[in-house]
C-alpha cells in the first residue's frame, strides 16, 4: 500500500530524516514512537504529502507521490490519504455533516452522494444524532469521530494519525483506539499512526521507534 526508502530531510544543517525506509501493508496499522525532536512528525507529514523530501522515493497504491506536480498532488492528497490530528481542526460554522462532507466537496462529488457517505460513517461511528451539530456542541470525544470520518471520506488509501488521542481523557482515548482497529477490520483500512500513548502503539501491528531521525 505504501513503500517510502531512503526518505532525508534536513533544515539548515540540522538533519531530521537519514535515509528513512518504510512499507506498510493494506489493512495494517503501524505506529511510530519516540521522543520528541525525533523526527516522528516530520516523517509523517513528508509521507501526507503536507512537507517535502529532500531525496528518497516514495509510493503510495503504486502512485510515484514525488513525481506529482502540485495541482496533481493536492488532488491525490483529498483521495488517497486521511488526516487525523491531535486537535479536531473541525470547521466551527459547520456542522458535523457538513464537516465530514468536505473533503468529497473539494473532489466535486455531488452533495446527495456526499451526504449519503457522510450519514453512513456518523453512523458506523456512533454519532447519528449529532450529525447537524456544531462542534461547540458536542464533547471531545465527539468532535474526534467526527475527524475520524471526515478522514474517511473519501476511502483513502491510508489514515495518517499524529498524536490523535492526544487532547483526550483516557477513556476517549481508549475508544478512539479501538476504533482504529474497528475501521481496519471492517473496511480493510491502513494507518501510521504518530503516538506517546504506549498503550495504542502496543496494539499495533507494528511498533517503529524512532531516534535521532531513524528507525532503531
Amino acid at each position: 500500500m505504501l513503500k517510502a526508502i531512503g526518505i532525508t530531510k534536513k533544515y539548515g544543517e540540522l538533519s531530521v530524516l537519514n535515509q528513512v525506509s518504510l512499507e506498510v501493508k493494506k489493512a495494517e496499522v503501524v505506529a511510530i514512537v519516540g521522543r520528541s525532536g525525533a523526527g516522528k512528525s516530520t516523517l509523517l507529514h513528508i509521507l501526507g504529502t503536507l512537507d517535502t523530501a529532500d531525496s528518497g522515493s516514495y509510493h503510495i497504491a503504486n502512485k510515484d507521490v514525488f513525481a506529482l506536480d502540485q495541482r496533481e498532488l493536492a488532488a491525490f492528497r483529498n483521495k488517497e490519504i486521511g488526516f487525523i490530528f491531535q486537535f479536531h481542526h473541525l470547521l466551527p460554522e459547520f456542522t458535523a455533516l457538513e464537516n465530514v462532507c468536505i473533503p468529497a466537496y473539494i473532489q466535486n462529488t455531488p452533495k446527495k452522494q456526499a451526504e449519503s457517505r457522510a450519514k453512513e460513517l456518523l453512523h458506523f461511528l456512533g454519532l447519528s444524532s449529532r450529525a447537524n451539530h456544531k462542534p461547540s456542541q458536542l464533547s471531545g470525544g465527539e468532535q474526534q469521530r467526527v475527524a475520524v470520518a471526515r478522514a474517511l471520506m473519501n476511502e483513502p488509501a491510508i489514515i495518517m494519525a499524529d498524536e490523535p488521542s492526544g487532547n483526550l481523557d483516557t477513556k476517549n482515548s481508549e475508544d478512539l483506539h479501538q476504533l482504529f482497529f474497528q475501521l481496519r477490520d471492517e473496511f480493510q483500512q491502513s494507518f501510521i499512526i504518530v503516538t506517546h500513548n504506549e498503550s495504542l502503539a502496543t496494539m499495533a501491528d507494528r511498533k517503529l521507534q524512532m531516534q535521532d531521525g531513524s528507525f532503531i
